[in-house]
């Protein structure tokens, strides 16, 4: 790039160089031929003023014309000047005339001292332009080393910067488009970073999600085979079925979590009714568990997307609430010009408000003390706030006036996500 731009300022300035001393050198020439001809004109009209007629000297040539020997003029300047070589002369002049009597005066003054005036301008323009173009060249590649130095550090740095390493930064003490480029870099690096340690957190909590359930089966796997006789091979299978179906559920949801991350979902574009998806995740509730589930506040919804995605969103949030509920789940659903509301809340503890933002990570639990058997994997409303964010919703938690969480879901309507 340095020798680009140095390449290309020599070129431009040496069009421009080379152009303006063409004009110059003219444009002198023209003046100057000008200011000879003035003086040959006032020196004919002071010769045809005059009484005597004076004879050429070494510095004009001067010829008196008569009407008899017009035919043996040495120009014709007519009213104006002309330029031209003389027989006998092996240089240019220029004539100009006067009229005298009948006839004219001819005076003409030679151009040797125009042209050596044009021919030095030329020697030093030969001279001149190609050593302003080396300066300019030389001028060019220093002041673009200078500017393209801290673009060079921020290269070696980046290039220095692995996986292991992500915590460095580029210099970024400009205020250019070379320190507003370094800014972006550390910006870039800062996201960067995040997301290493991200998947560097995804995976130490997924394994160690997924050591209870194989432990557990191990454990029981070697009492098995140490006390044969002591062993139901009905309960062993029970338990080895039931911490299976428990991993095969967080692998589920690990694999959900790593292609949404991984690769951007398609857009969603099939209408749902989503107050069905909610009376049937209330109507689970209701067979699982000993809660009152009130859904007198659904009311029709549609939204676009994907059917199975948003029940998967539905199931979790009424899993979560299940979960924390004391005695009373209630789901709500409205639909209006801005979208579609859903709410889930239930009257259990509540979430502290310093709490509210970080539930929707990966693997959180709020009650360190609560068992994994109890509290899951920390999954569920992770995966419901991806989805929602998929259909381009956002989820919200407030307090309900039982007193414990409400998470309220906002949803764009059929028209929102329309092609």
């Amino acid at each position: 790039m340095r020798i680009r731009v140095t390449l290309a300022a020599v070129l431009v300035v040496g069009i421009a160089l080379v152009g303006g001393a063409l004009v110059l050198v003219a444009l002198l020439g023209n003046v100057l031929t000008g200011q000879v001809c003035q003086d040959s004109r006032e020196r004919a009209e002071q010769l045809a003023a005059g009484n005597d007629r004076q004879t050429s000297t070494a510095t004009e040539l001067i010829q008196w014309v008569d009407p008899a020997d017009a035919g043996g003029r040495i120009a014709s300047p007519g009213s104006g000047c002309v330029a031209v070589e003389p027989p006998g002369y092996t240089e240019d002049f220029v004539f100009a005339s006067a009229p005298y009597g009948a006839g004219e005066v001819i005076v003409g003054r030679p151009l040797v001292d125009v042209l050596d005036s044009t021919r030095f301008v030329r020697r030093v323009l030969v001279v001149g332009v190609p050593l302003m173009m080396g300066v300019v060249g030389g001028v060019t590649w220093l002041v673009t080393g200078r500017m393209l130095a801290p673009v060079t550090a921020i290269r070696r740095e980046v290039d220095e910067i692995t996986a292991a390493e992500l915590h460095r930064r580029v210099p970024a003490a400009r205020r250019d488009e070379v320190g507003r480029l370094a800014t972006t870099m550390n910006r870039m690096l800062d996201r960067l970073q995040r997301s290493h340690e991200s998947h560097l957190q995804f995976v130490s909590d997924a394994s160690h999600e997924l050591r209870s359930p194989i432990a557990t089966i191990r454990q029981h796997a070697e009492v098995a085979r140490a006390y044969p006789d002591r062993t139901c091979v009905t309960d062993l299978a029970a338990t080895v079925l039931a911490e299976d179906l428990r991993m095969q559920s967080l692998v589920d949801d690990l694999l959900l979590l790593a292609r949404a991350d991984e690769e951007p979902a398609a857009r969603p574009d099939t209408p749902v009714d989503l107050d069905d998806v909610v009376f049937a995740a209330a109507r689970k509730l209701r067979e699982a568990t000993n809660l009152t589930i009130e859904t007198s506040a659904v009311s029709a919804g549609q939204v676009r997307g994907d059917r199975a995605a948003l029940a998967r969103m539905v199931s979790n949030l009424a899993d979560n609430a299940a979960r924390h509920a004391r005695s009373l789940v209630t789901f709500s659903l409205s639909e209006s010009a801005g979208g579609v509301l859903l709410t889930v809340a239930d009257d259990g503890p509540g979430i502290a408000p310093a709490d509210r933002s970080r539930v929707f990570d990966r693997f959180v639990r709020l009650d360190p003390a609560r068992t994994r058997d109890s509290g899951g994997a920390g999954l569920g409303l992770a995966i419901a706030a991806k989805i929602a964010h998929t259909h381009g919703g956002t989820i919200t938690i407030d307090t309900s006036p039982p007193g414990g969480a409400t998470l309220t879901v906002t949803l764009p309507g059929p028209a929102g996500l329309a092609r």
